[in-house]
């Protein structure tokens, strides 16, 4: 598929061109998953994807913007993120210089702007900053969520807001009205509105509860860890290098972890990660299967807690070799 948007949102897209799309950027998505990406494109609402770190809910982001050949716009969350970090900040030195020059003045903000997005985007009328304000749009520095709101492309961004767990509960509250209006307010500026609402992407690793507020603004997904199958198919796509009954070995090894009660339990990033390790380990046995002793050294591909290493004993490793030993009937 060519990957251009026909007009406007998504009202003509189907599950299987969806899932197309998903298929040719190599994620492979579950039936409940195709379902609700489709639903969130169609409906124009924020989908909220929460899971255990790993799974591929940044992924889900990437994949978007790449299927549908769009821009991807990242905010990585963070304690203490505030608005001003988020959405813009003001070029404080040119201020000062048009003051200091007597070329603007801190007058004529927010009272003569209006809506700002009023006008689409970018595009606004002239003297819309008011005479001379300093608060005007060439003093005005885009951060990830303005520049995702007065996207001029024609085709919407993907907005992923990652790990919004890890922000402060104030921060969450401030996303609501771009959450349910595609707009913001800059005390200074105005109201700016999407004149082509991006699509939003939220992901959470459940470190803390969201608000109630926040989910009911978004369709939700959660993902698990993936089935023996799925991560295998998963692997043969993201690693094609590494022999296909080793690849098997590897999904069945960390399908035996995942049973223990590890601090921390690989995910699927973890698991392509060891694929790749175990492919660049394997030069004329590649085709050889996993030994306990590989498993062993490269354990810390797939569990990052020393707790979890220090378990990691002669008895566990047989019954990971066990494991591996079994994959074979597991993919004929």
């Amino acid at each position: 598929m060519s990957g251009e948007l026909d007009g406007g949102p998504f009202d003509s897209l189907t599950e299987a061109e969806l899932r197309e799309r998903f298929e040719e950027t190599d994620y492979v998505a579950d039936d409940r998953t195709v379902t609700t990406v489709d639903l969130a494109l169609r409906l124009g609402r924020p989908l909220l994807v929460e899971g255990p770190p790993g799974s591929g809910k940044t992924e889900l982001g990437k994949t978007l913007a790449e299927g549908f050949d769009t821009e991807l716009i990242r905010l990585q969350c963070y304690e203490g993120l505030t608005a001003e970090n988020a959405l813009y900040e003001w070029n404080y030195t040119k201020q000062l210089l048009a003051v200091q020059a007597d070329e603007g003045t801190v007058a004529g903000g927010a009272a003569t702007n209006g809506d700002a997005g009023a006008a689409g985007g970018r595009d606004r009328e002239a003297g819309a900053a008011g005479a001379g304000s300093v608060f005007g749009e060439e003093y005005l520095l885009e951060r990830p969520l303005l520049r995702a709101l007065r996207n001029s492309e024609g085709r919407p961004p993907v907005l992923l807001i990652d790990e919004i767990d890890r922000a402060d509960e104030e921060f969450e509250a401030f996303l609501l009205e771009l959450l349910s209006d595609f707009q913001v307010s800059i005390p200074e500026y105005g109201t700016v509105s999407a004149s082509t609402p991006p699509i939003v992407i939220l992901t959470s690793n459940r470190t803390r509860g969201l608000s109630d507020a926040l989910k009911r603004r978004c369709l939700y997904l959660h993902v698990e860890p993936p089935s023996f199958e799925t991560e295998y198919e998963i692997v043969r796509r993201k690693v094609p290098e590494l022999d296909a009954a080793v690849a098997a070995e590897v999904c069945s090894v960390v399908e035996r972890l995942r049973e223990e009660s590890f601090l921390k339990r690989p995910g699927v990033a973890e698991t392509l990660d060891w694929a790749r390790a175990v492919a660049a380990l394997r030069h004329d046995d590649a085709d050889e299967p996993l030994a306990p002793d590989v498993i062993e050294r490269t354990i810390g591909c797939l569990l990052k807690e020393a707790e979890d290493v220090s378990r990691v004993d002669a008895e566990l490793l047989e019954r990971l070799h066990d494991a591996a030993s079994a994959a074979a009937e597991r993919v004929e």
